[in-house]
């Protein structure tokens, strides 16, 4: 008996399975047909995104370098004593603001004046005996005078003596003795002269003032007068007190630390660069900061005023030795100093060490690689001090004019009355 064919065929199998798989299909081919727009405009974005920033950094990125490896630099003038002394009294305290000139420290003066007053005296006395020197002078040549004089009696004695020796009035011995004293008349002008020959050595082609006993006595006085004077410890310039370590009743020597001094209105920013960077950076190019310590909403304007000689590993107190073999190769970086504006420096004051951001323009590569010459700073010479020589100098000038002046003159009391 035949068995009934169970199995469908094509048609039936296609009329069976093709209404129920055509929505499937039809639902795949339509969410095709929308991921293609989709990835079409990722795409576009992506492409517009790059061209974007290859157009900026062309346009603009690449004409500017900026770090945040950046901070505010600053002179710390380190106050030291010249001498040694005993602190009397501290003219300022940490943080305070001071002008150059202002007393800082002041230590006991009563050695030093002591001192002084000793070589005050030594300065008188030599004055005087420098004026003895050149009254000698007159002295001594008045003296060859007088030789001069009785050596020409002793000669006119012994001339009459031998001209009337055949006569018999005159005894040999007479002339004999007449001979004698032209003899000691001649030694004795000889000695007179060389008197005058040698105290003339002591005062040739010079005067009491420069004479050099009274040179060596007015250095000493000078010496002396400025120990007083560097015990009073003056601001060598304007700015702010940090680190004091001195206090009152302190012993201290020369050149122990007493305090520092930092110029306010003359800071800087470096600027470490990574070496990458320093291609387009040039002297004189401007840089736009901005300091943590304000943020954006201040912002500096400052240009480069030099590029360091050598990266920090190279001035560092252990510096890499790469030589080993055992290297491993790290970006360096460069410090480059850069100056800020002092208006915008004065009203919106910064202090050393405070972090910054600094962005270059290098768009103008016209500048040196190297700076030739650094800008005179007023912070590199200090005019305090001067007085001190000057007046000096005016002691000195009256103990000369009161010792050297004629005894009874009005000149003497004058310059005696201006000493007192």
């Amino acid at each position: 008996m035949t068995q009934p064919n169970t199995n469908p065929g094509p048609e039936q199998t296609g009329q069976e399975r093709g209404p129920a798989h055509e929505p499937a299909h039809e639902a795949k081919r339509q969410g095709g047909s929308m991921r293609r727009p989709a990835l079409i405009l990722t795409a576009l974005i992506l492409l517009l995104a790059a061209i974007g920033a290859g157009g900026y950094w062309l346009l603009v990125a690449r004409n500017y370098e900026d770090t945040d490896d950046a901070y505010v630099g600053g002179r710390v003038v380190t106050i030291t004593p010249q001498t040694g002394g005993t602190v009397i009294a501290i003219g300022a305290d940490e943080t305070d603001t001071v002008t150059a000139g202002q007393l800082l420290v002041r230590l006991d003066p009563a050695d030093a004046r002591i001192d002084l007053m000793g070589r005050e005296a030594q300065l008188a006395q030599a004055v005087r005996e420098t004026r003895t020197l050149y009254a000698n002078n007159d002295v001594l040549q008045a003296n060859v005078s007088l030789r001069e004089a009785e050596l020409e009696r002793a000669e006119d004695d012994l001339q009459r003596r031998r001209a009337v020796r055949d006569t018999g009035v005159v005894s040999e011995e007479e002339i004999r003795h007449a001979e004698l004293a032209v003899a000691t008349g001649k030694a004795a002008l000889a000695s007179a002269r060389e008197q005058l020959l040698s105290n003339r050595s002591f005062t040739a082609g010079t005067r009491v003032p420069s004479h050099p006993n009274v040179l060596a006595a007015a250095a000493r006085v000078r010496e002396a007068y400025l120990a007083v004077k560097r015990g009073e410890i003056l601001a060598p310039v304007s700015g702010q007190i940090a680190r004091r370590n001195v206090q009152v009743g302190q012993r201290v020597a020369p050149g122990a630390v007493l305090m520092a001094l930092v110029p306010m209105d003359n800071l800087w920013v470096d600027a470490n660069f990574k070496e990458v960077q320093l291609e387009n950076m040039r002297i004189g190019q401007p840089v736009r900061i901005i300091a943590d310590l304000y943020g954006s909403r201040m912002e500096y304007h400052g240009r480069i005023i030099g590029l360091g000689a050598g990266t920090g590993a190279a001035f560092a107190l252990l510096p890499a030795q790469n030589a080993t073999g055992n290297w491993i190769k790290v970006v360096q970086r460069v410090p480059v100093r850069i100056a800020l504006d002092p208006k915008e420096l004065r009203e919106h004051p910064l202090r050393v060490g405070l972090s910054i951001r600094a962005t270059v323009d290098v768009r103008n590569r016209g500048g040196a690689l190297v700076s030739s010459h650094n800008e005179a700073s007023p912070d590199n010479q200090t005019e305090v001090f001067d007085g001190s020589e000057h007046e000096a100098e005016a002691l000195i000038q009256r103990i000369i004019a009161s010792n050297n002046a004629p005894i009874g003159s009005a000149s003497a009391a004058a310059a005696l009355a201006a000493r007192r």
